[in-house]
């Protein structure tokens, strides 16, 4: 069981929830330390006094808040968790927002939010039962390490889970990335949404939403543990020089198709369709023209490719 990184109550109006947090991820990346090539000796990072120039232990290290080069403010770990905050102490929800209101991209990590004792299991349970039954999520701000943070409740399988959030002005903006003016056609979005249509599902389970990475970094270290030679490296696909959009797309569906075992035989896109009876609804009248002008065009039509 993972241990409790903080300990406070939701306060949801009068209401009190008293919860301890733990962390609702983990990390199994492969981690590396620093050795030195020669001897294969441990290369660490020492923590020295600037002034006295010896190593200090972690016992003598504490915060400080640079004013200026000569002056530092120090702050202590008790003084952070009496900061004169109503967040200091719980998690204080501001508004029930719809979550397609919140940008993704405030959304951070993720933490469950446990009942402390029989004591909150009631106030919990209406929580989790109020919001689910709103089908909104609630916005909050706790304190954490020194500064105040915005949060964002929700429900999974019946546990309340706080997102950590940015602050809108952490945001920045994205408006100097935009592209140069260009024209989308119809076709072209069509082509696009059947594309997405040819790759969608239901979940993320299977061998495609695997880390590929941690497992390659696996066999690595096991091949040269027991010196053997190291996996062949797969050669790439080179993708194709498509100068065509409709043609990827079109390429792109029959792939999407043929890798989840489906008809992979790609029709025209009806927007593609479309267009093409509107070109042959143009041409129609040309083709009913009788008389000397309509042969004179047939004629001359002829002239240039026997040329």
């Amino acid at each position: 069981m993972p241990r409790s990184i903080w300990s406070g109550a939701i306060s949801f109006g009068l209401v009190t929830v008293p919860v301890h947090v733990q962390s609702a991820t983990e990390d199994h990346s492969i981690r590396f330390h620093q050795y030195h090539l020669e001897d294969m000796g441990r290369v660490r990072t020492r923590k020295v006094c600037e002034l006295e120039d010896r190593e200090v232990a972690q016992s003598e290290i504490g915060k400080g808040y640079e004013l200026t080069r000569t002056q530092v403010i120090p702050i202590s770990d008790a003084e952070l968790r009496e900061l004169p905050l109503p967040t200091a102490k719980a998690i204080e929800i501001e508004a029930f927002v719809p979550l397609d209101s919140i940008d993704p991209i405030q959304i951070g990590e993720g933490y469950y939010l446990a009942p402390d004792g029989q004591v909150a299991a009631k106030p919990y349970k209406l929580l989790v039962q109020a919001l689910g039954r709103s089908a909104k999520v609630a916005v909050a701000k706790y304190a954490w390490s020194g500064r105040e943070r915005l949060g964002l409740l929700r429900v999974r399988d019946d546990v309340i889970v706080l997102h950590a959030m940015r602050w809108p002005d952490e945001i920045r903006d994205p408006a100097e990335l935009l592209p140069p003016p260009t024209e989308v056609s119809e076709e072209e979005i069509q082509g696009a949404l059947s594309l997405m249509e040819s790759m969608s599902r239901e979940d993320l389970e299977g061998p495609d939403f695997e880390d590929a990475y941690t497992d390659a970094m696996a066999k690595i270290i096991e091949a040269k543990r027991e010196d053997r030679e190291l996996p062949e490296v797969p050669e790439p696909e080179k993708p194709g020089k498509v100068l065509d959009l409709m043609a990827a797309l079109t390429e792109s569906v029959q792939q999407a198709k043929a890798s989840r075992g489906e008809d992979a035989d790609v029709h025209e896109l009806p927007a593609k369709k479309a267009a093409a009876k509107k070109t042959t609804a143009k041409k129609q009248p040309a083709k009913k023209t009788a008389g000397k002008q309509a042969t004179a065009k047939k004629t001359s039509g002829r002239r240039p490719r026997s040329a």
